[in-house]
This record gives C-alpha cells, sequence and structure tokens, in this order.
C-alpha cells in the first residue's frame, strides 16, 4: 500500500505555488515544500497526503475518554493517529505525535478495510480518528470511515475543528460523532497559542449543530490565567446556549503543564467547578469536568428532573438509569444523544492493538 496519495482540496496560484484548501491555514506551496501540518506536501503539479495507511499506534479505549458521555456509554472504541497538525498550541498535551516531523512516529501500517475488521473483531462499536487532528489526513479519514460503516462500525472525530467549509462537507458526511476542542473564546488566545483563528472553529460548531447529524460534544481545556476568567467563560456558554441549544455537552478539563508551556501550574480543582457553575447558570443542562476524580461533576444528571442517569466513576460506569428509549426512569424526559437498550460493559480498560493481526491473509 502507497503512503502517498493524491489530495483533495487545493487550487494553483497565479504565481504558480499551489494552495492548499483542507483548513484556513491555506497553505502555499512551492515544490517540494510542506504545509505547516508536516503531512500535506506539494510534488510536482500536485499536493499529496504522505501519510496514508500510516498510524502512531492503535488501541482500544472506552469511549468517555474522547471524550464523550452521551455516545454509546460504556463501549470501547478503536483509537488512532497519524503525526502532524494543522495548528501550533503551545499547551499540546499529545504533542510527541501532533508535533512529529519524524516518521519514526508512525509505527504501525493498515488500509482502512484492516481497521474496520480490526475494530469488529476488538468487538469496538467505534473507531475514532484522534491523538492529532484527523482533518490533516482527510483522505484517509474518510477511506477508513466507509470502510468501517461497511462492518457497521460508528465513526468519531476528535478535532480542533479548523477546516474549511468544502472539505468540511465530506469529512462529516462520514463520521457519527465529534469531540470538538473548543480551545478558548477569545481570538487573541487563539492567534498567539494556537497559532489560528476562533471564527473557523465557531462556523463548525454551527455546522455541526444546524446543518448535520452528527452528535458532538465540547470540550475546553482550562490553563490557569489564560482562558479562565468568569467573563470569558460566561461568554463561551452563553454563546452556546444561544447558538447551540441547551443540550450539547460541554466538558471543562484540567490542564497539566506540556509541551512549550510548562511555567503554567495545574488547573485548581475550583476552577472546574466555577467553570460548571457558570455553564449551567446560562442554561447548559449537560456540563463535566475532566481529568480529576469528581464522581459528581462526572456524571449525567436528567434536564428534567435532576436525578442521576449515568453515573461515572472515572471512566467506569457505575449506574444505569435509562430505559430501552434513551429516556430517564424517574420522569421519562429523553437524554440527547446516542444511545443503546444497554450500556456498553468496557469499563476503563486500554488495550493496544496491532494492526498486523488483523491483515487479510
Amino acid at each position: 500500500m502507497s503512503h502517498i496519495v493524491s489530495a483533495r482540496y487545493w487550487h494553483q496560484l497565479d504565481d504558480g505555488r499551489l494552495q492548499c484548501d483542507v483548513c484556513p491555514r491555506h497553505c502555499k506551496l512551492s515544490d517540494g515544500q510542506q504545509a505547516l501540518c508536516f503531512v500535506r506536501q506539494r510534488q510536482g503539479d500536485q499536493i499529496v497526503l504522505t501519510t496514508y495507511g500510516r498510524s502512531s499506534g492503535f488501541c482500544v479505549d472506552p469511549i468517555e475518554k474522547k471524550p464523550l458521555n452521551h455516545f454509546l456509554p460504556g463501549t470501547p472504541v478503536l483509537s488512532f493517529g497519524t503525526a502532524g497538525c494543522n495548528l501550533t498550541c503551545k499547551f499540546c498535551q499529545n504533542w510527541d505525535i501532533s508535533k512529529s516531523r519524524e516518521f519514526d512516529t508512525l509505527a504501525d501500517s493498515a488500509a482502512p478495510e484492516t481497521i474496520a475488521r480490526a475494530a469488529k473483531e476488538t468487538g469496538c462499536r467505534s473507531v475514532a480518528y484522534t491523538y492529532n487532528d484527523p482533518v490533516i489526513f482527510l483522505e484517509y479519514a474518510v477511506d477508513v470511515a466507509q470502510a468501517c460503516h461497511e462492518q457497521g462500525v460508528k465513526n468519531v472525530a476528535v478535532t480542533a475543528g479548523y477546516i474549511c467549509q468544502e472539505p468540511r462537507t465530506e469529512f462529516y458526511r462520514h463520521m457519527d460523532a465529534a469531540n470538538v476542542d473548543l480551545k478558548a473564546f477569545t481570538e487573541d488566545f487563539y492567534h498567539k497559542v494556537t497559532g489560528s483563528h476562533l471564527a473557523p472553529v465557531l462556523d463548525t460548531l454551527k455546522y455541526l449543530r444546524h446543518e448535520t447529524n452528527v452528535w458532538f460534544e465540547i470540550t475546553t481545556l482550562l490553563i490557569p490565567g489564560e482562558n479562565d476568567s468568569d467573563a470569558e467563560l460566561h461568554e463561551m456558554t452563553g454563546w452556546i446556549r444561544e447558538n447551540l441549544g441547551p443540550d450539547v455537552p460541554i466538558h471543562f478539563t484540567a490542564f497539566h503543564p506540556d509541551y512549550k508551556m510548562r511555567d503554567k501550574g495545574w488547573t485548581p480543582h475550583a476552577t472546574l467547578l466555577r467553570a460548571w457553575a457558570i455553564a449551567k447558570a446560562n442554561g447548559l443542562h449537560h456540563v463535566y469536568v475532566g481529568n480529576v476524580r469528581d464522581l459528581d461533576h462526572s456524571s449525567t444528571r436528567c434536564a428534567g428532573c435532576d436525578e442521576v442517569v449515568i453515573g461515572r466513576s472515572g471512566y467506569t460506569l457505575s449506574d444505569w438509569n435509562l430505559d430501552e428509549t434513551g429516556a430517564c426512569q424517574s420522569c421519562g424526559t429523553k437524554l440527547p444523544g446516542v444511545f443503546e437498550a444497554e450500556p456498553g460493559v468496557w469499563g476503563s480498560r486500554r488495550m493496544p492493538v496491532r494492526l498486523r493481526d488483523f491483515a487479510a491473509a
């Protein structure tokens, strides 16, 4: 299997350079040049994807780790990523993968059909495109997603949402769920800390809510002194309520010092609880805290009667009080999300997978 394939979404400029149109960065490439994401490159008169079929590794995770709390709770998800990223976040928590420019990072190789087979045979209900942003390996992700759907396996994108309109339409046509990383709610933060812009991410969120059937949840990593002020949290959660509605779950997660932002301390638990309270006060029904041990604020409560409908201890389900239709057993209020009659029982296990064990003979 060739690891270099023709890329989609680019055009030639008047000066002879080729412009990549996958994300709003619009990298303009002379022959041989790589885009900022590292995986898209100009070769001759075309742009190619150089990492098709190559991964930084495969692992079965709990779906709650993505994090998704309202999508097939308790089920296992086969997770993988490649290398590179189209953002330059100074606080990247997966920098060894997303910032890698070494093909040695891509230790595992797999055709789309092999990934789908591995997911099916390991009992995974879905495959997650994660660790680095799947929009940069769109061609590979779409082929894998199609193979998964043929096997009855769903697809999950873990993404920053930084993608242009036309590729976004194709990409999400093949996704069943997404977790979108809303990194902050100021253009200043996006520009200085991530090397990108806020508006395209908000456009992606509105697109998902109003123009697709993709189930999505939002994650914001709270960094002390950077994106955790009361004013910013109020503006963010108010925007979500007004533009996306009260039922979109949001996860406030704790930062730990990493990559180029080691001068910041860990996020205090009190900051997460403050964000939780602001979001609830702004009318959001399903608010969670993450990267900390907090049973009360990681469990799902019914928006109708406030009873716990899905209890969680870490990534393990401790309570299940939904009927077979996904409604609260106490008051009958339907919980928004994608649920089956019974929850999964995967728990908090993490199981590495060798894809060559599932390759066709």
